[in-house]
């Protein structure tokens, strides 16, 4: 890094005969390290600004000078030394020593410096990814901001300026991140500043030298007037990855120099970066007082040009005010086409607005009025699609709950959203207060209902749904979408993913979460055949792949946990054209066996991002193996009509590149949280930039310079699981609610890291020692509250949780976990074939994560539906016989499952 600390001044000699003077007495003298060389390129050559850099920093270590001559006639006389050993005007000195003849002196200005340079150079830091590339050509590149006449070069106002805007590239969107201090590069070392109280205070803050990798750095201004022919160059090479100066052109503009290594850099980040520190500087200059926390990083022109960045154009006009208003459309120009197919039975489009048209009557006959809110607690089928379509046509909206649910959330759902009657077959629902229970076959029993009723003037920004995701309070919170969201995420996708009646599409997820909400009406308002997946198919990689074959499926839409269940068997004859993921973060990598299936000509994979609170999606990427092969995080732009914006802890846009957390404007806002008017105000937000409003999502992002999104996990206690959103307080407030339970900590574990495979929930939980009770009871308690797929894996008892110093769960600090159901000694009684039964323990021993007994029922010691499908495809990689997922669910112990298959094989 010895050339990296050198500065030096370029005088440049027109007169060939002075150039001709100047080398015969250069030839001629015994002055050590001086030299002259020959350019191939004339003078006036574009490459001769890098090219007399390039040449000075070949002289070596400590103070030189070459005279380059051009074929031209003219040269450039070049000196350079060690920065801190000599300054500008010892450098012009010994230029002009050497230019005017007067070797004596030069060789005294020469001696004046030892041949080397000792300092070492700094360490380099690793840039964050602020969206960077190397930049072509060169070993570094050079950015200019031109800068106000009366700028201020002193070496402490640029250096806490420095530090205000780098703290502001540092990503503080992690909750609890109050760390202040940067560490910057300097001419005298690298050294830490804290960046606290106002710009003045970090001024006037003395730097603390530091021995750490650096970034950034400053070296200090030169405020020497400039000379004609003179060009100064602060450094040859980059002293840090971004490293900034202030120097003046010919003119006397002063300028903010920055020089920046490619490698670590882009030009326009390094170029962005320059513009940032120029408008705090001006700040801490004009209005010393304000706070450092908040200088701003933009002037207003480059804050419209970062919003412009994720701000998306208009979604295309829908030709209908509400869902129902343009399925009716849709069915109107093709009433014969098949709607809905599931095994042998096929509605038509007719078919079923005509029956959801009698559901609407009989609930208008029920007293069901335009606003109102209806339950529907209907497992996947072509009778589930023709009961919220009627619904709608009631005017009324849906709240669509899963049958699997508990009772407690089942009835907590109902009651929240104040739905006055619940259509179901579940025999089980909970019935209180005034709340009616109908089955489909009670509520179109009297065939006497006017069923051409109107909808009441329902429109657009009507409610359509209220979908319930978990929430932090211990109970789920609902999320009410209108009309006009859901036909805007159709008509933002239809023309970019060919959208089309020719389409097949698969209803594969629950009606409860918001992914069917895309599936059903993606499918149906742009014609295509809506196929229903069965449970049990949907959690059988090989009865789902012959479904996908046997239906001649075309657009198919999957989490990356469940696609992964179908990458786990030949899946060469699928027939689909358009892949999207959804639900939870991908790890691209994972889609390489697809294209090797599936090349991209041939089918297209989508990756979006989504939030319910945003009507499902909000951004798309096409990927390809290339991407895939980069594990891109990449989640595309934004679609028609939906802005993207990422900001700090303060709510003040980060520049592109930056880490922060994401906020979605545009056409998919929804409505509000259903009953929670404090938290509505706190998340659905006033949209500043574009207008209406936006929603402060609670995920950390960032927006790349090109305009593409980047998704980096949640800022909160959120998490993803088998596609659901999952509040781990929520579970944890459950736990609690028991009276046994003292204490508890709930954690997601990813298996083996890989994040396309599913998160792993464990539970630690201190009991109170006089209760008596066992964990065996507590997660019971807690599966009677919480769906399936939030019941802790594995629920651990321990005696106090492990605390950090600030008091909270030291998260690091607990055990591994341990079954909750009964423990391998208890039942290690030989079975009917003890060979089997002892691989089949190490395989769900392996993918549990606990010891397991051959009475152990796989689903009370962590196994679920996802995990019994992972179970299956390990049992067929070692050559074992499988169970079709049904029967497995009949007997879930290795002892039952070994007499199963011996049965099955006699």
């Amino acid at each position: 890094m010895a050339a990296a600390l050198n500065h030096a001044v370029r005088v440049r000699l027109s007169d060939p005969a002075r150039v001709e003077d100047v080398t015969r007495r250069w030839g001629t003298a015994d002055v050590p390290r001086i030299r002259v060389t020959h350019a191939a390129a004339p003078s006036d050559d574009s490459r001769t600004s890098q090219l007399w850099r390039t040449t000075a920093g070949e002289g070596g270590d400590g103070a030189h000078a070459v005279l380059l001559r051009y074929p031209d006639g003219p040269a450039d006389l070049v000196v350079t030394a060690p920065r801190g050993q000599w300054g500008r005007a010892e450098l012009r000195r010994l230029a002009a020593a050497l230019a005017a003849g007067d070797l004596s002196a030069a060789r005294a200005e020469l001696e004046r410096a030892p041949v080397g340079d000792a300092r070492p150079g700094p360490v380099f830091a690793d840039a964050p990814d602020w969206g960077n590339a190397d930049a072509p050509g060169g070993p570094f590149a050079t950015t200019l901001v031109a800068l106000p006449l009366d700028v201020s070069v002193d070496e402490a106002t640029w250096r806490a300026a420095l530090a205000v805007t780098l703290s502001r590239y540092a990503d503080r969107s992690d909750e609890g991140d109050t760390g202040d201090e940067v560490v910057i590069g300097t001419d005298a070392g690298v050294v830490a500043l804290r960046v606290h109280g106002t710009l003045d205070d970090v001024r006037g803050r003395e730097p603390v030298p530091v021995d750490r990798p650096v970034l950034v750095g400053i070296l200090p201004g030169l405020d020497e007037e400039p000379r004609a022919g003179e060009e100064y160059a602060p450094c040859l090479e980059p002293a840090f990855p971004l490293t900034f100066s202030v120097t003046r052109e010919d003119s006397g503009r002063p300028v903010l120099r920055c020089d920046h290594l490619p490698g670590h850099v882009s030009p326009a980040t390094a170029e962005q970066f320059a513009r940032h520190l120029a408008h705090v500087h001006t700040q801490l200059i004009s209005s010393p007082g304000i706070s450092a926390a908040d200088a701003a990083l933009f002037d207003d022109e480059e804050r419209a040009r970062v919003v412009r960045l994720g701000t998306s154009a208009e979604a295309p006009p829908a030709s209908a005010s509400t869902v129902h208003g343009a399925f009716a459309r849709v069915a109107a120009a093709a009433p014969e086409s098949v709607a809905v197919r599931e095994d042998d039975i096929e509605l038509t489009y007719a078919e079923v607005d005509q029956l959801a048209a009698f559901w609407a009557a009989g609930l208008r006959a029920r007293g069901v009025r335009p606003g109102d809110r209806v339950g529907v607690c209907l497992e996947r089928s072509a009778e589930l699609v023709v009961a919220l379509l009627g619904v709608l046509k009631a005017g009324a909206a849906y709240v669509p709950m899963d049958p699997a649910y508990p009772a407690e959330r089942l009835a907590y759902t109902a009651d929240d959203a104040a739905v006055g009657l619940v259509i179901t077959r579940l025999a089980q629902f909970p019935r209180q207060g005034g709340l009616r229970v109908l089955t489909p076959d009670e509520l179109v029993a009297d065939e006497s209902v006017d069923a051409t009723g109107p909808d009441g003037g329902v429109g657009a920004r009507d409610t359509a749904y209220a979908i319930y995701t978990s929430g932090s309070t211990g109970r789920p919170k609902g999320v009410a979408v209108q009309h006009g969201n859901v036909l805007s995420l159709i008509e933002a996708t239809r023309e970019d993913f060919g959208l089309a009646p020719s389409d097949v599409w698969t209803l594969f997820h629950s009606s409860a979460f918001d992914f069917s909400v895309w599936e059903m009406w993606g499918c149906l308002l742009t014609g295509g055949c809506l196929v229903i997946v069965p449970y049990f198919t949907s959690r059988d990689p090989e009865q789902f792949r012959d479904l996908l074959v046997r239906e001649g499926v075309t657009v198919l839409n999957q989490t990356p946990s469940a696609l992964s269940h179908l990458l786990a068997v030949d899946h060469a004859a699928v027939p689909v054209r358009l892949v999207i993921l959804g639900g939870e973060p991908l790890d691209a990598r994972m889609l390489l066996p697809w294209f090797d299936e599936h090349p991209e000509d041939r089918c297209r994979v989508v990756n979006m991002f989504g939030i319910t609170e945003t009507t499902v999606h909000v951004t798309a990427q096409t990927l390809s193996r290339e991407l895939a092969l980069k594990a891109t995080r990449s989640v595309g732009a934004p679609l028609p009509g939906w802005h993207v914006y990422v900001t700090d802890s303060s709510g003040r846009l980060v520049p592109p590149g930056v880490a922060g957390e994401i906020h979605v404007g545009g056409a998919g806002v929804a409505q509000a949280y259903v009953n929670q008017p404090a938290l509505t105000s706190e998340r659905f937000l006033p949209d500043p930039y574009n207008g209406g409003r936006m929603y402060r999502s609670g995920d950390r992002g960032r927006l790349r310079p090109d305009g593409v999104l980047e998704h980096l996990g949640r800022i909160d206690n959120q998490v993803k699981v088998r596609g659901f959103r999952i509040e781990l307080d929520e579970i944890r407030s459950v736990l609690l609610e028991d009276p046994s339970v003292r204490a508890a900590a709930v954690v997601v574990r990813e298996a083996d890291g890989n994040r396309t495979t599913d998160a792993r929930i464990d539970a630690y939980v201190v009991l109170d020692g006089d209760s008596g009770e066992d964990l065996a009871v507590v997660r019971k308690r807690a599966g009677s509250v919480l769906p399936d797929y939030m019941v802790p894996a594995t629920m651990t008892e321990l005696s106090a949780l492990p605390l950090t110093t600030s008091g909270k769960v030291d998260v690091a600090g607990l055990p591994a976990p341990t079954a909750t159901g009964r423990t391998a000694q208890d039942d290690d009684s030989p079975t009917a074939d003890d060979d089997l039964a002892a691989r089949l323990r190490e395989l769900w021993t392996e993918l549990l994560g606990v010891s397991i007994g051959l009475d152990d029922d796989f689903f009370e010691v962590g196994g679920n539906s996802v995990l019994a499908v992972r179970s299956s495809a390990m049992m067929r990689a070692e050559g074992l016989p499988t169970l079709r997922l049904r029967q497995f669910y009949r007997d879930p112990t290795i002892r039952a499952v070994v007499a199963a298959l011996r049965a099955a094989d006699a």
